[in-house]
């Protein structure tokens, strides 16, 4: 059939059901970018092309269905890096567009050129250029397909010349592919393993989320009176009401599931690579169960064994591989030893409910002071628990949150808890700063009748503020965004007070922004929150307003400057000097 190469290439879109893309406008897609509008394809013009990104990852993880980014060729491609290498950490399948430089000048240095291919190497899942014109369609169509199956985003790289082709070409099907359920005899070992277990437990990671596995890995944990822990950054993997719940591990998370996996002989990792840093011992506990036996279970056999050693290794599916393991387990332990399980796990989360509602402040390490400095300079601000305690007693079940990178956003992993999957947006392993407030936006975009709440550090907000002057606009969606307000980089200056004698260089932000009034100024609400009543209040209006007006509120949260455990003891020390720095030392440049 007779098509030109832009009408070939949103064929595909169509074929494929992506009717998102993200992105700024530039001349080197407008040739499909014109078709979007009558293709049912809505182009979602951000202030910068990364939080374009961030806004898709929000999309795609609340919603399961895939969107694209797209954006002029050289440096509108390069601002892409950070939010896909984001993106392929959070297991986001993604369709990343990247026009080229023409043909006729590229490896001359022309007008936004750059190798785009090799930038994004190492950032995607897989990736793949169009050497003709002809082959248009069948490039997309298995990039996509790449996308789906590798759950990471992949890379379409195609010369803008390409373009106003005409050429002749049948539009391919999309390719579905049947998941993998990890092989018999593994699955058979496992459940042998759970079954003769004194004290097995469950750690659900993203695969449990992404693969639909939450009620399967209930159903298992319920046949064994297991707890269940959820991986660092995914509390929504098991429901929050349930009695064997024990909450997240890894940076702040529950001092409940910490001990709990402790007691653990058995562990089954379920749909996790088993990250170093989502099991860092946390509350001065060292936690992980080194001499219990581990079943892992990923969908990608590369990620198995890579940071734990493991007992048994099993390629599948998390929803699957569960349901399988279900089925073959064997009677287990005696109903005595059944109900010492699900007593320990009330009397646990109990007492770090008790513990975590009447945690007000942050604690110093030995022979430093800062935190106890900072109750006494602002005596009358709230400290970031106290503001967690306020918010979670206004947020809405139903709702989705996102969290950024940061240390306020960070002594908040503990509190929210979900009954549902993909609620919980959170940068990831990758840590980016200023992830919190676009994917938020992209959350609501694939979910408008539900509430959203976003919440970012003021340094990370920073980062991506520039969409204050996207949201405001008439076809866009309401959303609610908690700024939390301590005026510094809080997590690189606790580094500082520990590591560097309170030396703070890069740490300070500016006392005369108001992010409150620079919301009016874009035309959206800003308001400021300096106590619990109000910060609780404001969020229960914010939110109402929200679904029932379509306005969006950005929420200013005035706190004191305490500062939460660090990210990562593991990897600081003190440094000592050894030749000395003087700066009689420096030079004039000629």
């Amino acid at each position: 059939m007779k098509m030109t190469t832009e009408e070939a290439f949103v064929k595909v879109l169509q074929r494929q059901g992506i009717e998102h893309a993200f992105g700024i406008i530039g001349s080197a897609f407008m040739p499909i970018s014109h078709y979007f509008p009558e293709a049912g394809i809505t182009f979602w013009d951000v202030g910068h092309e990364c939080n374009g990104g961030y806004m898709a990852d929000g999309f795609t993880r609340s919603t399961g269905k895939m969107a694209m980014i797209i954006a002029q060729n050289g440096p509108g491609i390069t601002n892409f890096v950070t939010c896909v290498k984001t993106a392929y950490w959070n297991h986001t399948p993604m369709l990343l567009v990247t026009p080229q430089a023409a043909n006729k000048t590229i490896g001359q240095g022309g007008f936004q050129e750059v190798e785009q291919m090799a930038v994004f190497k190492d950032m995607v899942g897989y990736q793949e250029e169009v050497r003709d014109p002809s082959r248009t369609a069948e490039v997309l169509n298995r990039v996509i397909t790449k996308a789906r199956r590798l759950s990471a985003p992949a890379q379409i790289n195609i010369p803008r010349d390409f373009w106003t082709q005409v050429i002749d070409v049948e539009i391919p099907e999309a390719l579905e592919f049947e998941i993998p359920t990890g092989g018999n005899d593994a699955v058979a070992e496992a459940a042998q393993l759970l079954s003769n277990a004194d004290f097995p437990v469950i750690l659900n990671g993203a695969g449990v989320v992404l693969g639909g596995a939450i009620d399967a890995s209930r159903k298992l944990a319920e046949r064994l009176d297991a707890p269940v822990c959820c991986n660092y950054q995914h509390n929504d993997a098991f429901p929050g009401s349930h009695p064997l719940y024990a909450g997240p591990l890894g940076y702040n998370g529950s001092k409940a599931a910490m001990e709990l996996i402790n007691k653990a002989d058995v562990v089954l990792a379920l749909g996790t690579r088993l990250n170093p840093f989502s099991t860092l011992p946390g509350y001065s506990l060292d936690y992980w169960p080194n001499s219990a036996k581990l079943i892992q279970v990923d969908i990608n056999p590369e990620r198995i064994g890579l940071t734990k050693p493991v007992t048994v290794g099993i390629a599948g599916d998390a929803r699957k591989t569960a349901e399988a393991i279900l089925e073959k387990l064997s009677p287990s332990s005696s109903a005595s030893v059944r109900q010492q399980r699900r007593d320990l796990v009330a009397q646990k989360k109990a007492s770090w409910s008790e513990t975590l509602s009447s945690m007000d402040h942050e604690d110093d390490d030995p022979g430093t002071t800062w935190n106890e400095r900072a109750r006494e300079n602002q005596p009358t601000y709230m400290s970031p628990r106290m503001s967690w305690r306020a918010i979670i007693k206004a947020l809405p079940k139903e709702a989705i949150i996102s969290s950024d990178i940061g240390n306020n956003c960070a002594i908040g992993n503990a509190y929210p808890t979900f009954e549902a999957g993909r609620k919980y947006l959170a940068p990831g392993l990758f840590g980016p700063c200023g992830y919190g407030f676009p994917s938020i936006i992209g959350a609501k975009i694939g979910n408008p009748d539900t509430p959203v709440v976003g919440f970012a550090g003021d340094g990370a907000f920073g980062i991506s503020m520039n969409e204050m002057t996207a949201i405001g606009r008439e076809d866009w969606p309401a959303i609610t965004m908690i700024i939390f307000r301590n005026y510094q980089w809080g997590a690189e200056k606790r580094n500082t007070t520990l590591w560097y004698s309170d030396n703070f260089v890069g740490t300070e932000l500016d006392l005369q922004v108001s992010y409150a009034d620079i919301a009016k100024a874009c035309g959206v609400k800003g308001v400021q929150a300096k106590s619990m009543e109000e910060l609780t209040t404001t969020l229960e209006t914010a939110v109402q307003e929200q679904m029932n007006q379509g306005v969006t509120t950005f929420i200013e949260v005035i706190l004191n400057q305490e500062l939460g455990e660090p990210f990562r003891r593991d990897a600081m020390k003190t440094p000592v000097s050894v030749a000395g720095i003087r700066r009689e030392d420096m030079r004039p440049q000629v």
